[in-house]
């Protein structure tokens, strides 16, 4: 079982899928990083000095009450939260991932069509048993007839 189990965790693409999700853990990250740090400063900044980090609404006061100007002071009176901004944040920094991969899924598409567009290789008939064969064989892989005597011939 222990062999099963290993042969299994370390196939090629188990070990692609793992690399994959800790660099997509990693861009994740940085997106976040991203839109937080970058991003929505100068866009509160220009909607008024609006911080989006703390902008909510109070559902239910706390122990102490209110007003609460950060989204920490409620939460540590115990009050009850709905929190815009941070949900705002998470949706642009999904909706940057998503077109990122979006470009990254569209250029792997268009990289296989110019591999499906590179020329086919060249064919012919062998004259014994005419099945498909590479123009440059010297010998049919199928009959395993020598096609050089034959074209000598020809000629």
């Amino acid at each position: 079982m222990l062999k099963e189990f290993k042969a299994f965790a370390l196939k090629g693409n188990m070990v692609d899928l793992a690399i994959g999700i800790i660099l997509g853990i990693a861009f994740g990250v940085v997106v976040q990083s991203l839109v937080k740090d970058i991003l929505m400063p100068p866009i509160g900044l220009l909607l008024g000095r609006v911080d989006f980090s703390n902008w909510f609404i109070v559902l239910k006061e706390g122990t102490t009450p209110g007003p609460y100007f950060t989204i920490d002071q409620a939460l540590k009176a115990g009050a009850v939260t709905m929190n815009i901004g941070l949900f705002i944040n998470t949706v642009i920094g999904f909706l940057i991932v998503a077109f990122a991969v979006f470009m990254i899924v569209k250029a792997l598409k268009r990289m296989e069509k110019e591999e499906a567009k590179a020329p086919a290789a060249v064919v012919k008939k062998c004259p014994y048993c005419f099945s498909t064969i590479d123009e440059h064989a010297t010998r049919c892989p199928n009959c395993t007839s020598d096609l050089i005597i034959r074209e000598m011939h020809a000629k």
